[in-house]
C-alpha cells in the first residue's frame, strides 16, 4: 500500500492528468524522487522541493521562509508559521537543518515545520491558499507526516535500525567478554558512548569506532601519569573484529585490557577528560571533516552530553534538491 499526495500541476507527468501522484515503495532509498526522506535517526523530513510540492507552491517561496526565519522584524508569513508552531508547542531557532546526501546539501524540513507551513498554505494564506496544501494536509492529518514519509520512501523503521545497529552487536558478540578474569577492555566500558552515538544516528561501523579513539587517548594518559605504578600491569588481549570489517584481515588484535582496580579512575577520566574535556568533540570534528557522519548527527551527538554545538561553514541558502 502506498501514500498518495497531490501534486501542482507543474509537477505532474504524462500519467498524472488528475494531479494525483502514486508514490510507490522505493527499496533502500532514503530520498525518494519527490523529495521525502528520512533522516539516519529516523526522522522523516521533506527537502525544499518535496515542502514545495506538497503546498503547491513554487520552491523559492519555502526557500524563502529559511531565509526569513530570522529576521528581526519578522514577515507576516512567518509569524503565522511560528504561531502554528507555538500552538503545538514548538519553538524552532531554523526553519531547516542542513544533511549531506551523495556528496549533495539537502535541507531538511522536519515534521513540525513541515506540517505548520502546510497548513498555512492549506488555511491561512488568504488569497494564496492552495487547494494542494489542503488535500495533502488531510492526507497527512488522517495517516500521520511520521507513517506517511516512511511509506512514500520504503522505510521500516525496525529493520532499519536492526541493520544500523549490527556492526556494534556483531562486536559484542565477538568480544565483549574477551578480557581476563581482573581486567577491563576499551571498547566494554566505554559502549555507552557507542551507544549515544547510535542514538544520534552514528552508527559503529568500519569506519566509525569510537573506541579506537578512546583507547589511544586512555593509553596516552595511561603512560603520561605512569598509572601503572598505582593499577598495576596492563595486558594485551585477543580482540577480533566481526569478518566483514577491514581491520578483519589482521585479526586477532591485541589491545591493551588495564586492571580492573583503575576502573573508576577511567570513568572519571572519560567523563572529564574525553568527554568534557574536547576529545570527544575533536573525534566528531574529524569525522565530520572526512565526511563519514554529517553536521546535524555530530551536533546532536554533543548536545547529548550538554556540549557546544561544532562550528560548520554555512552553505548556500538555495535549494540542492
Amino acid at each position: 500500500m502506498v501514500s498518495v499526495f497531490r501534486l501542482p500541476a507543474s509537477l505532474q507527468t504524462d500519467n498524472d492528468q488528475q494531479g494525483w501522484l502514486d508514490l510507490s515503495d522505493l527499496d533502500g532509498v532514503r530520498i525518494d524522487p519527490f523529495g521525502m526522506g528520512v533522516l539516519n535517526d529516523g526522522t522523516p523530513f521533506l527537502t525544499q522541493r518535496g515542502l514545495a510540492a506538497l503546498c503547491g507552491v513554487k520552491n523559492a517561496h519555502i526557500g524563502t521562509i529559511s531565509s526569513q526565519w530570522s529576521e528581526p522584524l519578522p514577515k507576516p508569513r512567518i509569524n503565522k508559521i511560528r504561531d502554528i508552531l507555538a500552538r503545538d508547542g514548538h519553538e524552532l531557532p531554523t526553519a531547516h537543518v542542513q544533511v549531506r546526501a551523495n556528496n549533495r546539501v539537502i535541507y531538511a524540513y522536519r515534521e513540525e515545520i513541515s506540517l505548520a507551513v502546510i497548513e498555512y498554505y492549506a488555511f491561512d494564506a488568504g488569497q494564496f491558499c492552495q487547494p494542494e496544501a489542503r488535500d495533502n494536509f488531510r492526507v497527512l492529518a488522517k495517516k500521520g507526516f511520521r507513517d506517511a514519509i516512511y511509506e512514500s520512501v520504503g522505510y521500516t523503521p525496525e529493520q532499519g535500525l536492526t541493520e544500523k545497529w549490527r556492526a556494534f552487536h556483531d562486536r559484542i558478540s565477538l568480544v565483549y567478554h574477551s578480557a581476563p578474569d581482573g581486567f577491563f577492555s576499551i571498547f566494554k566500558e566505554s559502549a555507552e558512548v557507542t551507544v549515544t552515538l547510535g542514538q544520534s544516528g552514528i552508527y559503529s561501523s568500519e569506519n566509525i569506532v569510537p573506541d579506537i579513539s578512546i583507547g589511544k587517548c586512555w593509553g596516552q594518559f595511561w603512560r603520561d601519569h605512569d598509572l601503572e605504578k598505582i593499577y598495576g600491569h596492563r595486558l594485551e588481549y585477543k580482540h577480533y573484529y566481526p569478518d566483514y570489517f577491514p581491520q578483519s584481515v589482521s585479526n586477532p588484535q591485541t589491545p591493551w585490557c588495564y586492571p580492573e582496580s583503575s576502573l573508576g579512575e577511567f570513568k572519571r577520566w572519560l567523563r572529564e577528560d574525553y568527554i568534557r574535556g574536547g576529545k570527544f568533540r575533536n573525534y566528531l570534528g574529524g569525522q565530520l571533516q572526512k565526511k563519514q557522519i554529517d553536521a546535524p548527527a555530530a551536533q546532536q551527538a554533543l548536545a547529548a552530553y550538554k556540549l557546544p554545538p561544532l562550528l560548520t561553514k554555512a552553505a548556500n541558502p538555495a535549494d540542492h534538491i
